[in-house]
């Protein structure tokens, strides 16, 4: 079958193979094939693209909670979505979660992703206890921050290179409201915006959309989102109407005009100040459109995220985004958040400072913009998100991730190198 990810490229041929036990997973192993790991296909680019590729579909069962503590442990297919369906009318919630509910719990390990709250709480393996791995020789081990440690850090932001994970113990968070406390803030430049998250430090969650078009006194003009979980008791959402986009959209839908004429309505139409709002519409606005990547047309798009240190963050980000407005390549969707220190997981993205994530829709002209904006992140000391990733080269995956080397000598130890790869992998020089 053709596998893709969720940009729309690359793509290949592949055999999808969905094991429904742990036993049918490991008599996989030894055939001598090298397997990628594949949850819900939601990484942008080609880290879950293979020719033998394991989806974890039928690996979905929540195994065990503990309703005092907050304890649970499900098997790598289950998805945060289901997760939140079933746990937040309880009064529990994901202690981190990134901008899609629609990701597995083994992809999210595997991607070690991010949300809002990274400066304060870090990157999903914070709230992971453990987890089991299953290896090439077919037996499974149990990994955390006291049991094969080094094989825990290379699996969070490994992106399933390591091993297959076949469940993992989470420790939820305790809330009592599913809505969240929203202020808004507007921001006339990036230099204002990264002055505003630093006043706002202490905020649970912080986020801005950027308008990655305007220039000169207004260039990085920006719209703040801070939240608190609210305090009212209210357990329950509103029911919500799916949108689904039905067919891949016309390539003139997002051109440099629409899209600037976009984020100008958009800026000025947003108006200061406070409001509830439920959890769903906070931390997945996205996720109420289904198969929105079909409106970058039927080439797909490429999403760049990357994260500049604290120290260069404002030169850095305002010489990018100069770079970006004069391509005229606009980005419908731009990401600005704070990021926290690395937590030492070899491949996990995030470092002290900011990060930008922005979507182009593919062509020629973006992809030689982005090979450009490759030199200025290295430049600047950055780096790029491994789940966002669909062609990066190998040059500028080891200058950026100096822990490589550890990460392969792990993959080695335990006999991972000739048996996960991906077309990722491939690319960046790990296989």
């Amino acid at each position: 079958m053709e596998l893709r990810g969720w940009g729309n490229f690359p793509r290949c041929q592949g055999e999808l193979v969905e094991p429904s036990s742990t036993a049918e997973l490991g008599a996989l192993m030894g055939r001598g094939q090298r397997f990628t790991c594949r949850g819900l296909g939601r990484s942008y680019g080609d880290s879950a693209l293979g020719e033998h590729v394991i989806g974890s579909g039928n690996l979905n069962l929540l195994q065990h909670f503990d309703g005092e503590t907050g304890l649970l442990r499900c098997q790598a297919g289950v998805s945060l979505q289901e997760l939140i369906e079933v746990f937040l009318p309880r009064g529990w919630f994901l202690p981190v979660t990134p901008g899609t509910s629609r990701v597995t719990v083994g992809g999210a390990i595997a991607s070690d992703v991010h949300g809002k709250n990274h400066h304060l709480h870090g990157c999903f393996s914070a709230c992971v206890e453990s987890l089991r791995l299953l290896l090439a020789d077919g037996s499974l081990v149990n990994c955390s921050r006291h049991e094969h440690v080094e094989l825990f850090q290379a699996t969070c932001g490994g992106m399933g290179l390591t091993g297959v994970i076949v469940d993992a113990t989470l420790s939820l968070r305790a809330v009592q409201s599913a809505w969240i406390e929203q202020r808004t803030l507007k921001a006339t430049n990036l230099a204002e915006a990264l002055q505003l998250f630093e006043v706002h430090a202490q905020a649970t969650y912080s986020v801005a959309w950027i308008d990655c078009l305007a220039s000169g006194k207004d260039l990085g003009r920006s719209i703040l989102m801070l939240g608190e979980h609210a305090a009212d008791r209210n357990l329950h959402l509103p029911s919500r109407r799916i949108l689904s986009i039905p067919c891949h959209a016309p390539a003139q839908l997002l051109s440099p005009l629409s899209v600037r004429a976009f984020n100008a309505l958009y800026y000025g139409r947003a108006t200061p100040g406070m409001r509830l709002v439920d959890s769903r519409g906070f931390f997945y606005p996205l996720d109420n459109l289904q198969n929105w990547n079909r409106l970058y047309g039927r080439n797909g798009f490429v999403q760049y995220q990357f994260v500049l240190p604290k120290s260069a963050g404002l030169a850095g980000m305002q010489a990018i985004l100069q770079r970006i407005a004069a391509s005229g390549q606009g980005s419908f969707l731009a990401v600005l958040k704070v990021m926290g220190a690395h937590n030492g997981c070899p491949l996990s993205f995030p470092v002290e400072g900011y990060s930008l994530a922005l979507d182009f829709r593919l062509s020629d002209q973006v992809l030689k913009l982005l090979a450009e904006l490759d030199a200025m992140v290295l430049e600047y000391g950055g780096r790029h998100y491994l789940a966002k990733d669909a062609r990066m080269s190998e040059r500028v995956f080891k200058q950026s991730y100096p822990q490589w080397l550890d990460f392969q000598q792990v993959r080695e130890r335990y006999g991972a190198l000739g048996t996960f790869s991906s077309k990722q992998s491939r690319r960046l020089g790990l296989d």
